[in-house]
């Protein structure tokens, strides 16, 4: 059977975040003929397996600690049975799924012709997609918007598919009772955090002394010594040098740390390891796309690869940020550069504000001390606050969770170059401190504003 032959102005690869917002935008504001395709659920890594279940997991967690944090206030509150893993777990399915229907509905309002099937590049200007029932589509493009995403990174040890990734920890049907995190980027902290919270005795393996090392460093000193001060087991300069399977679901873990060499018999290994770029089956050696040494596909601040007419955006980009938020605002500029006239619209990559829903949260936006000294030299000067958040006021010394706040300002009118929170509230605090930092605010501008009390956020605009 002949494949079926389709031509558009323009055909996004990858129904994420990213490459929907463009899809929609081409399409649904400008008119022009778009076709998107996707090879699994709509929504991406955000949707399916990252931001969003992630975050309904981290409330869970933090209803969990404010269920222990409620005897503080004078609350009795009796727990009958322990968390029930399966029953969230369903409800959170739902929810996604939900979602997947929601995104496909509004390609279906902005007239975005949507194909569920694998797309592999035959030449620049084309594509061939393998439909779910084997059949074949080619489509040729005026245009052609690279937007897979990336996922998981694999790791070369004997025994590592005995553990699971973070797309996998969405799967686990029942909660784990010991895990072994296996990571020191936000995945793996965040992850970990939850599952401390909810009652699972969790081992933290990270390969140097503190985690989280691409932050400030007073975000990587504080929030790792929280983490040992809530009794999370971190293991400082490890390495796993095989997995072994035990039977009735037990493996144990091979392992080297601070400690000398060790072993530990766990449920659930969990790889974060970091993520690579979803390029595998996308054929572009029929493109000549340039990649990086990591496989990202090389773009301009403009999203523009090396070959005309081929964008990319996202994940699979060496952009830097692997945000949802940073994908959806690139896409949609850039579909108001390609056809809507606007010709200098691009995503500007600069004090773009990032949060970890860590236990606590942390926030941040601008760069780290270290960057801004290496930048600004000794015009740099530091603002730094550190108290326990008026919640623990009435509990005890052991149980309360300090707040750290830290401002770097540069130059003669100290203006707010970098800022970094960690603390009960940081995730919604930021939103609107990142406006102020994007805008060039000034640490007299941040003294000028009246504080609000009592709240956390006033010590922002009260630092001496």
């Amino acid at each position: 059977m002949a494949p079926i032959q389709k031509e558009c102005d323009y055909l996004v690869i990858g129904g994420g975040s990213g490459g929907l917002a463009s899809a929609r935008r081409a399409s649904g504001m400008y008119g022009a003929k778009t076709i998107a395709i996707e090879s699994s659920r709509l929504g991406g890594t955000c949707v399916n397996v990252g931001c969003v279940p992630k975050k309904v997991t981290w409330n869970a967690a933090n209803i969990a600690e404010t269920i222990r944090d409620s005897k503080a206030y004078g609350f009795s509150v009796d727990q009958t049975a322990p968390f029930d893993w399966p029953t969230f777990k369903q409800k959170r399915d739902a929810y996604v799924k939900r979602l997947n229907g929601i995104y496909e509905k509004n390609l279906v309002n902005d007239k975005v012709e949507y194909i569920h099937g694998h797309a592999t590049f035959t030449s620049p200007n084309s594509v061939s997609v393998t439909l779910d029932d084997g059949s074949k589509t080619d489509i040729s493009a005026k245009k052609i918007l690279v937007a897979v995403g990336g996922h998981p990174s694999k790791i070369d040890l004997p025994g590592a598919e005995l553990g699971i990734n973070s797309d996998g920890f969405f799967d686990l049907e029942k909660q784990p009772k010991k895990v072994a995190v296996v990571g020191a980027g936000y995945i793996a902290v965040e992850m970990a955090g939850m599952l401390h919270a909810l009652g699972t005795e969790t081992h933290l393996f990270i390969r140097h002394e503190k985690f989280l090392r691409t932050f400030d460093p007073m975000i990587q000193d504080k929030v790792t010594a929280e983490y040992e001060r809530q009794g999370i087991h971190l293991h400082k300069n490890s390495s796993q040098s095989k997995i072994e399977d035990l039977g009735n679901g037990m493996k144990k873990v091979y392992y080297k740390d601070q400690n000398g060499e060790g072993t530990m018999e766990v449920d659930t290994i969990l790889w974060a390891i970091g993520r690579a770029p979803e390029i595998e089956k996308l054929g572009l050696d029929k493109t000549g796309i340039k990649q990086n040494e990591k496989g990202h596909i090389l773009v301009d601040e403009y999203q523009n690869t090396n070959v005309e007419h081929i964008y990319a955006l996202g994940d699979v980009c060496d952009r830097g940020f692997e945000l949802t938020p940073v994908a959806i605002a690139a896409g949609r500029r850039l579909s108001d550069r390609l056809f809507g006239g606007q010709k200098d619209a691009h995503l500007e990559y600069s004090n773009i504000p990032s949060v970890v829903f860590a236990h606590p949260e942390v926030g941040s936006v601008g760069m780290t001390e270290p960057e801004a000294r290496e930048k600004f030299g000794n015009t740099v000067k530091i603002y730094n606050s550190a108290f326990t958040a008026m919640f623990y006021a009435m509990m005890d010394p052991d149980d309360k969770a300090p707040t750290h706040y830290k401002l770097i300002c540069e130059g003669p009118n100290e203006r707010v170059v970098g800022l970094h929170i960690m603390g009960l509230g940081s995730s919604e605090m930021l939103q609107g401190f990142g406006v102020a930092v994007k805008m060039g605010a000034t640490k007299k501008d941040f003294d000028s504003c009246v504080a609000i009390h009592p709240t956390s956020a006033e010590e922002l605009v009260t630092m001496k």
